[in-house]
């Protein structure tokens, strides 16, 4: 009976998930209320109330799957070295491309800011985290570098997505990782 009742609530919160999710392409978080939810759900408020407070922790619970599957596929590479670099942030694309749509809608004006800090946090904490000692940077200098590529690397990935993703995964880390690595003066 165990098992059936945990195959309940997952039915449940993946119900109450794709409801929000299909909210969301039509109306900011803040406008979406818990009815508009129950009703797209097709389940009761009491239901809804057992697994979540409110809309932002659904959506939160929905941000944290997203994130938790994406450092399951940064943590399988080292950005260490260059190779690893550009084949991490070609599965950094290929992933973003299989979660397309929720990736979109995370990232939409319909969402809230903490998605993107959140994924500036991962990419700080999987992606940069070396860089402070590898160039003997000082903390404030790494600060200010990380947080130009980490936010426009975020900027590139939504345009990527709202573009219809109008360049191969492999394409897109090429063009990140080459910026990222060797600046400007070697896009010509």
């Amino acid at each position: 009976m165990s098992s059936k009742m945990d195959r309940r609530k997952q039915y449940t919160r993946m119900v109450l998930k794709k409801s929000l999710m299909e909210l969301l392409q039509e109306k900011s978080i803040s406008s979406i209320t818990i009815k508009e939810i129950c009703e797209k759900a097709d389940i009761n408020r009491s239901t809804y109330y057992a697994h979540f407070a409110n809309q932002y922790e659904l959506l939160n619970s929905i941000e944290e799957e997203f994130i938790e599957d994406l450092v399951g596929t940064l943590t399988q590479y080292n950005m260490a070295k260059e190779d690893g670099s550009l084949q991490m942030t070609e599965k950094f694309f290929e992933f973003i491309a299989e979660n397309s749509e929720v990736c979109e809608t995370l990232l939409s004006e319909n969402t809230d800011i903490h998605f993107q800090k959140k994924g500036m946090m991962i990419t700080r904490q999987y992606i940069f985290k070396d860089w402070i000692t590898d160039m003997k940077m000082d903390e404030e200098t790494y600060e200010y570098i990380n947080l130009f590529i980490v936010s426009g690397s975020i900027y590139v990935t939504k345009n990527w997505l709202e573009n219809g993703q109008n360049k191969t995964p492999k394409e897109m880390a090429e063009i990140l990782n080459n910026f990222i690595n060797k600046g400007l003066s070697n896009m010509r």
